[in-house]
């Protein structure tokens, strides 16, 4: 995968990056892994394209693990739901954090999936 560095506004990269460690707020409440980002996106991601940008990444990826997580809840009652669980979560973690790093550093990151 290749970055490309844009961004060296040290403000922009923040927002850009708390939108990506927002999503952590689905320890606090539930639905709070896609709330959080939205809330800053909408709310800062007029101010920059790159806020805007990592912001919608955020949002999309965090849409799309809430949909998995509810597919390997419901195959928990068949057993493989057992295995997809952690390795969702595990999955999830990882790429928020590499995420939120390339972020901070100016890079314009997009999740794998």
């Amino acid at each position: 995968m290749s970055y490309i560095r844009e961004e060296t506004d040290s403000d922009v990269t923040m927002w850009a990056m708390m939108c990506h460690l927002s999503t952590f707020a689905e320890m606090a409440f539930p639905l709070g892994n896609i709330i959080a980002p939205v809330v800053i996106w909408a709310i800062k991601g007029k101010e920059h394209p790159f806020i805007d940008e990592q912001g919608r990444e955020a949002v999309n990826f965090q849409i799309n693990i809430t949909i998995y997580m509810f597919i390997a809840f419901i195959l928990l009652f068949v057993g493989i739901g057992f295995i997809l669980f952690p390795i969702l979560t595990i999955v999830d973690l990882i790429l928020t954090i590499i995420a939120a790093i390339k972020t901070k550093d100016g890079y314009h990151y997009k999740y794998p999936c």
